[in-house]
């Protein structure tokens, strides 16, 4: 998730991504992506297992910002908000 291109960054796991967009989407103030306006959708990956996601969540939160960033262009260069289209996504 983002709040804009080259924004304030979010990474997370969650079961039910589109459920979990529209949560940040609709966040209160308090949370971090409310008083950092992160509600764009702008990369994901999906993975066999909970532990996997979880794994690989863990991994990119280590990372240097510049290769969150390179990851983000190689899939989405126009920082779309995929959320838009993410039915159709997911069933890709």
């Amino acid at each position: 998730m983002a709040s804009r291109r080259n924004g304030t960054l979010y990474a997370g796991s969650t079961d039910d991504l589109a459920t979990r967009v529209h949560q940040h989407k609709t966040h209160d103030k308090t949370s971090f992506c409310g008083r950092y306006g992160v509600h764009m959708l702008v990369w994901f990956e999906t993975h066999e297992s909970r532990e996997a996601a979880f794994r690989r969540e863990r991994r990119i939160k280590e990372w240097r910002r510049a290769w969150k960033l390179r990851m983000i262009e190689a899939q989405n260069p126009d920082w779309r908000d995929l959320s838009n289209n993410l039915i159709n996504l997911l069933a890709l």
